[in-house]
C-alpha cells in the first residue's frame, strides 16, 4: 500500500510524464541510515540513460520548488527493469498472459513461492495464476511480491 507521501509525489510528477513515457511507481524507503525517493518510469521500447537523466533534472527541480519532503533523501529515477513488480491494476491488465513468479507472506501447504501464467485480477481482488497445478487464486493482500519472470 502506497504511503500518503508516495501518493503526493505521484500526483506531483504524473503531469510531468507524458506519452510515450509512463509513471510506473513511486517508492519512499529507508535503507540503512539513508532515505530514497525512487521514481520508476518506463516507455515502449526501453528507457535510456538520457531519458533517466532528463527526468531526474526535471523532477528534482520541481521537488526543490515545492519541497514536499522535509528530511534529506536521495532521488533515483529508474526503469522498472525486466523483472518488474506488478503493483497497480493496470500492471495486471498489461502483463496478462505473461509468466510471473509470486511470493506470499504466508505459506499455502508449506509453499510460499509459485510460478505460472498471469490470468489477472478477479472481482474479489484475487491474483489468478495458471500454475502446473491448475488455476490458483491468491488474495492480493497475501501477496508479498509478484513480478515478471526473466527467461534466459
Amino acid at each position: 500500500m502506497a504511503s500518503k507521501l508516495e501518493l503526493l509525489i505521484e500526483g506531483i510528477v504524473s503531469d510531468m510524464i507524458t506519452d510515450p513515457f509512463e509513471l510506473v511507481d513511486v517508492e519512499y524507503v529507508k535503507e540503512g541510515s539513508l532515505k530514497y525517493l525512487r521514481i520508476y518510469i518506463d516507455k515502449q521500447g526501453k528507457m535510456s540513460l538520457d531519458d533517466c537523466q532528463h527526468f531526474s533534472h526535471l523532477i528534482s527541480e520541481k521537488l526543490d520548488e515545492l519541497d514536499p519532503i522535509e528530511e534529506n533523501y536521495m532521488l533515483e529515477i529508474s526503469s522498472p527493469g525486466l523483472d518488474r513488480h506488478l503493483k497497480k491494476e493496470k500492471d495486471f491488465i498489461r502483463e496478462k498472459g505473461k509468466e510471473v513468479e509470486l511470493k506470499l507472506f504466508k505459506a499455502i501447504d508449506g509453499v510460499k513461492e509459485f510460478e505460472g501464467t498471469l490470468v489477472g485480477l478477479n472481482d474479489d481482488n484475487e491474483v489468478e495464476v495458471q500454475t502446473s497445478k491448475g488455476l490458483m487464486k491468491f488474495p492480493r493482500k497475501n501477496v508479498a511480491v509478484i513480478r515478471l519472470m526473466i527467461k534466459i
